[in-house]
């Protein structure tokens, strides 16, 4: 049974989604403030953390930011009553895995907790090696000529299913229903981060890029690049 830290100031908004996951069987723990949050996330294990970008105290934005740079990993997902680009891409920036826009349906928040919870179907078991990065998708692990690299949950699922897929062309609506499990247009923004951070964080100078863009189509892993 997954546990989960709900981080919200709205005790609305907080009990209504609270109540929803406690419903679909999940452990909840409820925080009203990011200073608190924090604390949590440094003292406890969770599955998940589901953080509103409004709190008191310490914002969202702050929490996930100093969680990712302490090195947590558990699955982040941000709750934002901000529409604006800027806003959604700080939030992926800060190392959300994934942000639902208020207000949103309940039906859709448990797809997007349920997506984070678990990894693709199908995209497990043995390690895989190409081009110098080694991936343990069992393990959550990955190496890039030997050397660890700290990957979130989010881009380890995009590198395993595109390591998998070699040579084959992924569009973002592709990535969405295979990688994401969403059709929701907000996401596609959390899929173009997502390969920004996969290339940033394995990528070396003066080497081709781990993930090729091919214009108008979408994303590949080539097996072999001269």
């Amino acid at each position: 049974m997954a546990k989960i830290l709900l981080v919200e100031d709205d005790d609305l908004v907080l009990e209504a989604v609270a109540d929803t996951l406690e419903t679909n069987n999940y452990v909840v723990e409820k925080v009203r403030d990011g200073q608190e949050a924090s604390d949590r996330l440094k003292l406890y294990s969770y599955d998940l953390a589901i953080l509103d970008v409004g709190l008191p105290k310490v914002n969202g934005f702050d929490v996930c930011r100093n969680y990712r740079a302490g090195g947590g990993s558990v699955p982040i997902l941000m709750l934002t009553g901000k529409g604006a680009i800027e806003d959604r891409v700080e939030g992926l920036d800060s190392g959300a895995d994934d942000y639902l826009p208020k207000p949103f349906h309940m039906r859709e928040l448990l797809a997007r907790v349920k997506t984070l919870l678990r990894r693709p179907a199908g995209l497990t078991g043995d390690v895989l090696s190409m081009r110098g990065i080694t991936l343990n998708p069992g393990a959550g692990k990955a190496t890039r000529d030997g050397v660890g690299v700290d990957l979130l949950a989010k881009e380890l699922a995009l590198l395993e299913f595109l390591m998998r897929h070699k040579d084959q062309i992924f569009s973002v609506d592709d990535l969405l229903d295979r990688v994401w499990h969403s059709e929701s247009e907000s996401s596609e923004d959390a899929v173009r981060q997502c390969v920004t951070r996969v290339r940033k964080k394995l990528d070396v100078d003066g080497k081709p890029s781990i993930i090729t863009t091919i214009k108008g189509m979408g994303y590949k892993i080539e097996s072999d690049v001269s």
